[in-house]
């Protein structure tokens, strides 16, 4: 097969940054993709409906000339989110989900929850208003092995919350172990997950490959071969819980190559031509289409786009760097040939 041609997909989790960083990055995304759930981790993080929307005008307004890009929003889940602020985002039509980032567990979640109990009434709003809640899925407790952090998650905190909200809609974001995989499958209709591509194409080997990787340190961390496996296994199953989320999350070069560097992987400037690499390897080129451009829509209760896209069967060499507003970026593959190619 040297040529495909799928509806024109979304992005249910992706981060676009704020500015001038923002507007480098766009593009990118919006070349491939019809919508995409945007992240509310921005300093300060995005809190309320007015701050979604007035997010979503800046979004827009730094959109390439003739672009066809609807950016859907999230709010930023806090202790003390009320349940107004939940109606007037589900009111708003264009806030499609609540996101959970338990406080440190990644990039900008310092705000974060503390403490799920104290969200209660945040939940219960949501549930009963059918608003979905995005999960950042990984304890914060540092006895917790950073491998395990998912699973722990889904065994202290996941678990019993769906068990407590058996109506709420869940998105289980990134998701990186067999454990959540089968935590997906086996619940209900209610409960879902996105899966990235760098999740799909590598393990946590190629944190290490000639030295510390920096480009591949991301949150949740890399894990190991048995868990890919299954990711690949979950995205081309056909199964309709899984589809796509690149989490594709852009940082300037010095602070991922830093003392201290940031956690995140840029995948946007060639996500699909990734997705479709992984799907090929697994020889199952005939279920992207739905992992990519009919699940999400489904499951969010959106309708699926108009449209198609093509890839074809085309090397290519991805760029060493790119620009990030005033610094640059280093894409995933940088310096490295990709052998699908959006037409």
């Amino acid at each position: 097969m040297d040529r495909i041609s799928i509806t024109r997909p979304d992005d249910w989790h992706l981060h676009l940054r704020d500015g001038p960083a923002m507007a480098s990055v766009l593009a990118d995304t919006a070349r491939q993709f019809a919508r995409a759930i945007v992240m509310p981790n921005l300093r300060p993080p995005v809190r309320t409906t007015q701050e979604a929307l007035h997010y979503r005008e800046r979004i827009l307004g730094a959109l390439p000339e003739g672009a066809d890009f609807d950016p859907l929003m999230t709010i930023y889940l806090t202790d003390d989110t009320p349940a107004e602020e939940i109606a007037r985002a589900k009111n708003s039509g264009r806030v499609h989900g609540v996101k959970l980032y338990p406080a440190g567990a990644t990039t900008h979640s310092d705000a974060g929850v503390t403490r799920i109990s104290r969200c209660f009434a945040a939940l219960e709003k949501m549930e009963q208003l059918g608003l979905p809640l995005l999960i950042h899925g990984e304890t914060t407790d540092p006895a917790v092995d950073v491998f395990d952090r998912e699973k722990a998650f889904i065994e202290e905190i996941l678990g019993p919350t769906v068990e407590r909200f058996a109506g709420l809609k869940i998105v289980l974001e990134h998701i990186t172990t067999r454990d959540a995989v089968q935590y997906v499958e086996v619940t209900g209709a209610n409960v879902g997950a996105t899966i990235t591509a760098h999740h799909l194409l590598l393990n946590r080997n190629a944190l290490f490959l000639g030295g510390v990787r920096p480009h591949h340190y991301c949150l949740p961390v890399l894990k190991r071969e048995e868990h890919r496996e299954a990711l690949v296994e979950a995205a081309t199953s056909g199964n309709p819980k899984f589809f796509l989320g690149t989490d594709s999350a852009p940082h300037p070069r010095k602070e991922k190559e830093a003392a201290c560097g940031c956690a995140g992987i840029y995948t946007a400037h060639a996500a699909l031509e990734l997705y479709a690499a992984a799907f090929e390897e697994a020889g199952a080129l005939d279920r992207l289409e739905g992992f990519a451009s009919h699940h999400g829509a489904d499951f969010y209760g959106l309708s699926r786009n108009k449209g198609s896209v093509t890839l074809v069967r085309e090397e290519w060499t991805v760029p060493q760097t790119l620009r990030f507003g005033k610094d640059e970026l280093v894409p995933l593959r940088a310096g490295e040939t990709v052998a699908w190619k959006l037409a």
